[in-house]
């Protein structure tokens, strides 16, 4: 895993993604792919519960592999998300850096409940 200098980047481009997760099986959020040549500053990610009536459990993972791949670290473990509400999982001043050869990813409790957005910075 290369770690790019951030004194001297070349490049900084704004990232997002926005995800429904439609299984309670592993979903990618965010993929920095093996000899990428950056790293990911992630700004912020959030998760919408849009079940007007139940809460849904969500967890969010660092994977030590691109691709959801490797072991997995938590970053929260099911974690009830009230019906109609958000979650604050990551915002700047809780920023993670995402290394070459690593991934973010999601395990919703319940299928079509939750919405996750992602923002990121990626640095070369």
């Amino acid at each position: 895993m290369a770690n790019p200098n951030i004194v001297n980047t070349a490049s900084i481009v704004g990232n997002n993604s926005l995800t429904a997760l439609s299984t309670t099986t592993a979903t990618a959020i965010i993929n920095n792919p093996v000899s990428s040549g950056k790293v990911y500053k992630i700004n912020s990610i959030y998760v919408a519960n849009v079940d007007g009536t139940n809460p849904a459990d969500i967890s969010i993972n660092i994977y030590s592999q691109d691709d959801l791949g490797g072991t997995a670290y938590s970053l929260v473990s099911t974690l009830a998300v009230p019906a109609d509400a958000a979650l604050i999982v990551v915002d700047k001043t809780t920023a993670i850096y995402l290394k070459e050869d690593q991934s973010v990813g999601a395990v919703a409790g319940s299928a079509n409940d939750l919405v996750v957005t992602a923002s990121w910075e990626e640095i070369s």
